[in-house]
Formats: C-alpha cells, structure tokens, sequence
C-alpha cells in the first residue's frame, strides 16, 4: 500500500557537483535525508551548505522527500 503523504512525492533529484560540474540523477531515501554524496565524474565527496539538511537540498534540482513533506529532516 502507498503512503498517502507520499503521493506526489518525487523520489529522484539531479545533483550538480558544486566542483566539476557534473549532473547526475539520484534516487533519494524517502525517510531520511543524505548527508554525503560521491560524484561519480571526480570522486569528490560533497556535503551539505551549511543550513541544509541533506545534499539533495543543497545541490540537487528536487528537495529531499522530508522537506517536500514539510517534516523534520532525520
């Protein structure tokens, strides 16, 4: 059974890495949210902006399912 809550949830984001450039679509964890990403083009390892709560919200085009849901991010 589908959550409800998660309906009109999009479960996929494009990230750009912040040092090479390179967009790469992901799947996002529907509960939780992503603390450390690994560029697939350079290897470097990207955190979060300062203030957000996941990479998805920092360097993605879609926001993390939490935000999107207007809950607390874990």
């Amino acid at each position: 059974k589908i959550n409800p809550d998660m309906e009109d949830i999009i479960l996929s984001s494009i990230i750009t890495c912040p040092e090479c450039g390179t967009h790469s679509e992901e799947q996002m964890p529907e509960d939780a949210c992503q603390f450390i990403w690994q560029c697939p083009n350079c290897s470097e390892i990207i955190k979060p902006k300062r203030n957000d709560c996941c990479v998805f919200c920092s360097f993605g085009d879609t926001p993390c399912p939490p935000v999107q849901m207007n809950k607390n991010c874990t």
